[in-house]
């Protein structure tokens, strides 16, 4: 356990994973909030390194009575984008691109494993979500593991340390779809989280506009 625990903090500054506890009031977040218009979802991202092929992060976006994500000790951030206890709110399509674009770069990319399930399985995975963080360091894929074995029907995922064993775990189940994100941008994971803040900022500051 102890080799695994220096593992997972190995790779901390270069996957994703660090400790935060922001905590967005109702208000802010209510301003926010938003539901994809699709069916209800859970999809489970992950960072895999390029070179090694091993996991550096898990978290798991959540589309049921709202959209969020629930990033377990993650490094994203942005000041249009609430936090609260591990848990990202708002996550309208510009938002959910710029968080998985901020993650994948020439050193790492990002499988997106997206599940279709009732309304009821979604809402009880983000009222687990909203209930779990905020979580330590080097936890990611254990709190999402544990998060997802709580939910009617992924009873049977084992909870685990590693990120990508919970991504052949969910990938094995019926019905999910897989597909890897790259981009070839700075290998820094904080310049393309400053990179996508500024864009959001921008399609905020225009959104503004031409209201």
């Amino acid at each position: 356990m102890l080799r695994l625990l220096c593992l997972c903090a190995a790779l901390l500054a270069v996957a994703g994973c660090a400790t935060k506890q922001p905590y967005a009031d109702g208000e802010t977040i209510a301003a926010v909030s938003y539901r994809d218009p699709g069916p209800s979802t859970l999809t489970l991202y992950t960072m895999v390194n390029n070179r090694t092929g091993k996991g550096g992060h898990s978290s798991l976006m959540i589309n049921a009575s709202e959209r969020v994500i629930f990033d377990p000790a993650g490094s994203f951030k942005s000041t249009v984008v609430p936090e609260r206890n591990d848990v990202l709110f708002g996550i309208t399509p510009g938002v959910e691109l710029a968080y998985r674009g901020s993650h994948a770069r020439s050193t790492f990319h990002v499988v997106v494993q997206t599940a279709e399930v009732t309304p009821e399985q979604a809402e009880i995975a983000y009222r687990l979500a909203l209930k779990s963080g905020p979580v330590p360091g080097v936890y990611c894929a254990n709190a999402t593991s544990s998060l997802l074995k709580q939910v009617p029907g992924f009873e049977n995922i084992d909870v685990t340390f590693y990120p990508t064993k919970l991504e052949r775990q969910f990938g094995s189940l019926p019905g999910v779809r897989t597909e890897r994100y790259y981009e070839n941008d700075s290998p820094d994971l904080d310049t393309g989280i400053a990179q996508n803040n500024a864009r959001l900022l921008a399609a905020q500051a225009e959104a503004s506009t031409s209201d």
